[in-house]
């Protein structure tokens, strides 16, 4: 099996630029970040303060995660419930860096996300793919932007989808999210040294996504 890991800050594009790259080359695509979304969204539902790290990792005895995929888009469940489209809220973005910090969650998730990889040709992304996940994938890319351009690039998602956002306050919540992801003890943001380095700032989504196949095709010998 071919895995590719792209690891990368919040909001540097890599889902939607991992998923177009799978479809072009035929691979599932596994948004590891929307599965810590889920256990954030499980903590804010019950609330429970997702910094503390006790209480979230008691919480995992009570809940299940599962993907699905239809018409070849990814689907998150929640205890059954599809929580595809609360897990991009701004609060479940922090509520994940907060619960991503807990050891316990993260191994929670290690083995769902193995078994995926160990079953299919294909592209995971998140934080700690390419250093923790699958240190042995043939392909791992660091896809990155400014945090300037990642605000840019969420606050026109999030309007799109009618919700009201502050600019200046979803940029400050990015920089927080970057300094807590790399300074987290557990499985730190970093680019693993193998990894190839992508910065998507100055690239169109087309762009981005051709850069990623190229780099697969060149790393894996595809044709």
């Amino acid at each position: 099996m071919i895995n590719v890991a792209i690891d990368g800050p919040s909001g540097a594009g890599k889902s939607t630029a991992a998923r177009m790259a799978a479809k072009t080359l035929g691979f599932i695509y596994i948004d590891t970040g929307a599965l810590y979304r889920a256990v954030g969204v499980a903590a804010l539902r019950w609330g429970i303060d997702t910094a503390d790290g006790a209480r979230v990792a008691a919480m995992l005895t009570e809940i299940k995660i599962t993907i699905g995929f239809f018409e070849g888009v990814q689907h998150v469940f929640l205890n059954g419930d599809d929580v595809s489209e609360e897990i991009r809220l701004p609060e479940a973005s922090m509520a994940a860096s907060n619960v991503a910090a807990v050891p316990a969650v993260r191994a929670f998730l290690l083995a769902l996300q193995k078994d995926m990889a160990a079953k299919n040709n294909c592209i995971l992304d998140g934080r700690d793919i390419g250093t923790v996940v699958l240190p042995d994938a043939q392909v791992k890319i660091f896809l990155t932007a400014s945090p300037e351009k990642r605000a840019e690039r969420r606050y026109k998602e999030l309007v799109e989808k009618g919700n009201i956002v502050d600019f200046n306050a979803l940029l400050q919540e990015i920089i927080q999210r970057d300094y807590n992801d790399s300074h987290r003890a557990a499985a730190p943001l970093k680019q693993a040294a193998d990894a190839v380095l992508l910065d998507s700032s100055d690239l169109s989504l087309e762009d981005t996504v051709a850069a990623i196949v190229r780099i697969i095709k060149e790393k894996a010998v595809l044709s």
